[in-house]
């Protein structure tokens, strides 16, 4: 017998079981697991772990259970695209769920939602900590960023604007993280928006790598409708003369009308080399396959993730440049070593090689120096033929999630204590 709760409270959209089930029992003073018998059931006879239920939770809430099915993310008939969705929720937009009482609202989030367009509150994937999300009102190329993106979603479809924004945030990340005698114009806007998102001085408490890629994001989106374009792809793919209108167009949207792609260093040079002729990237995991899907555990931070996120926040606030948090954020994982890149041991390889494109360049060396007292020059980047590629030749615009046949392979780990120290140390620093 389950009784009915005398508050009606409707979930939000994609409000994830048990950010519900706890608005619900502190709206009624009941503890979590209490009201969580009620509302769930067993996931096998001997089983003691238990997973929501739509019949339960509609006869307890009052609510029909097509209306739940259609709100609560983990009992959603039909099932959603998962692949489309985040891995793990979020906060949702304040503004938009202060409508709904008992709490915060935690969210699973599609990938292409950064911006609350209508409250102009930038979202973001998200951190470690939740901070406060920023009003982006002295931003507006960031919402437009979004109208943009979204423009991008309906014309590629999930799988393309997926690979191709998560690439847009990592090239733009190698770019912030090399300090420039003349930075570009790209570098300098994301100086700017920094500021806006985390002032000086304070970025113990205002600092947030989910910020970093609000700085970023305008150009993220702009190189995504390149690398996500099947033309600018088979461009980049062909010999010499198509990789140079790619480079062209690409360096006029960093803002470096001469930009020439290099083998080291260059995350773009890597693209071509390695990825612009192969179909988009996977996430590496789904919401559907958590271990605790359904039930009613949350996933918590680490310690490990918590001084990791300080050490950033002292690092940014050291030197202003936003890149490398980008980078060893678990946001572009799947692109920063996707199922086709070299294993490296640590992680801090896996970074290294995804900017180092040595296959083929105008020198036998990537270095090349004029004269004993000159900074070396990194070699130009060309590909001397075009790559023969069954999906290029095959691919029709929206891409399809393509499959993998099996779990992907973890890519090199953080560096521990001790590693790091010999790697400073082997490094001169």
């Amino acid at each position: 017998m389950h009784s009915r709760l005398p508050i009606a409270v409707a979930p939000a959209r994609d409000e994830t079981a048990v950010s519900y089930v706890t608005r619900l029992a502190d709206l009624h003073g009941l503890s979590f697991g209490e009201l969580w018998q009620q509302v769930s059931r067993p996931r096998t006879p001997a089983s003691p772990a238990r997973f929501i239920a739509a019949d339960l939770l509609a006869a307890v809430t009052g609510i029909p259970e097509q209306r739940l099915t259609r709100a609560v993310i983990e009992i959603r008939r039909p099932e959603p695209d998962w692949l489309a969705y985040r891995h793990e929720p979020q906060n949702g937009c304040p503004r938009c769920t202060a409508r709904h009482p008992g709490g915060p609202v935690r969210q699973l989030l599609p990938h292409h939602r950064y911006v609350c367009v209508r409250h102009r509150i930038w979202i973001g994937p998200p951190d470690v900590i939740d901070q406060p999300y920023p009003t982006l009102d002295e931003l507006p190329e960031i919402v437009a960023a979004q109208r943009a993106h979204l423009r991008l979603l309906h014309r590629l479809g999930p799988a393309a604007t997926y690979d191709a924004v998560l690439t847009g945030f990592l090239i733009c990340g190698h770019r912030w993280d090399q300090p420039a005698h003349e930075p570009e114009y790209a570098q300098l806007d994301w100086d700017d928006r920094a500021v806006q998102l985390i002032p000086h001085d304070t970025a113990e408490t205002s600092f947030s790598t989910s910020r970093l890629f609000a700085a970023t994001y305008p150009e993220a989106v702009k190189l995504a409708a390149l690398i996500g374009s099947l033309h600018w792809r088979r461009l980049a793919a062909s010999g010499p003369g198509g990789q140079q209108r790619f480079a062209k167009e690409i360096g006029r949207r960093l803002g470096q009308s001469d930009y020439q792609p290099k083998v080291a260093k260059d995350p773009i040079a890597h693209w071509i080399d390695d990825d612009c002729w192969r179909p988009p990237s996977l996430p590496r995991t789904t919401y559907r396959t958590q271990r605790g899907f359904g039930g009613q555990s949350a996933p918590k931070a680490h310690q490990h993730s918590l001084d990791r996120h300080a050490r950033s926040a002292r690092w940014f606030a050291r030197n202003r440049l936003g890149g490398r948090g980008i980078l060893y954020h678990r946001h572009v994982g799947s692109v920063l070593a996707r199922d086709w890149s070299r294993r490296m041991d640590l992680f801090i390889g896996t970074v290294a090689a995804s900017a180092e494109a040595t296959t083929y360049s105008d020198s036998n060396t990537p270095a090349v120096s004029v004269d004993d007292t000159s900074e070396p020059r990194i070699a130009d980047y060309m590909r001397p033929t075009a790559v023969q590629s069954d999906y290029l030749a095959t691919a029709v615009n929206p891409a399809p999630w393509p499959s993998r046949d099996a779990p992907p392979e973890r890519g090199g780990r953080p560096l521990l204590g001790r590693e790091r120290k010999i790697f400073r140390t082997a490094a001169g620093c």
